[in-house]
């Protein structure tokens, strides 16, 4: 079937696939089609030049494209990662890690190490040391939703 496909659009069989995994992109971002899709469209330009020639076989096809697009996603992989500048908000989309530092009161007692505190407008779920409620706890350490926290 990949054969037939391949055989009845010519050399334009990949530059449609880039295409459509490049469409694919704006509909599930992830940045991660984009680097498939430029490896079959690096496969489309060899195949308009080559397209003729007898060793340009489809398994010679399959091979580069899956060549250029593991290339395209670990050049894409080392773009980004020097893209990923410092910024002045470190903690930005990190809430429950910006909030290590903070006092607050506990509205619930830690009772088997688990209680909860309100910290301007949510509930946090915290662990601890058993303390009743209305003790000045600070917070120490964050993991995911759950902050660890010490008497203040």
């Amino acid at each position: 079937m990949f054969a037939r496909i391949i055989t009845e659009l010519g050399p334009w069989s990949w530059w449609v696939l880039g295409m459509i995994l490049l469409a694919a992109e704006l509909i599930m971002p992830g940045v991660f089609l984009v680097w498939i899709g430029v490896g079959a469209i690096l496969t489309g330009a060899l195949s308009l030049l080559f397209w003729e020639m007898g060793f340009w076989t489809w398994q010679l096809q399959a091979v580069l494209f899956a060549v250029f697009a593991g290339a395209a996603a670990l050049a894409g992989r080392r773009l980004f990662k020097r893209l990923d500048a410092d910024t002045d908000e470190p903690m930005l989309n990190q809430r429950s890690a910006s909030l290590v530092g903070r006092t607050a009161v506990l509205q619930e007692p830690i009772r088997e190490g688990r209680g909860r505190i309100k910290l301007d407008d949510t509930f946090w779920t915290v662990e601890g040391p058993d303390l009743p409620a209305g003790t000045r706890v600070k917070i120490v350490a964050s993991s995911g939703r759950d902050l660890t926290v010490d008497a203040a």
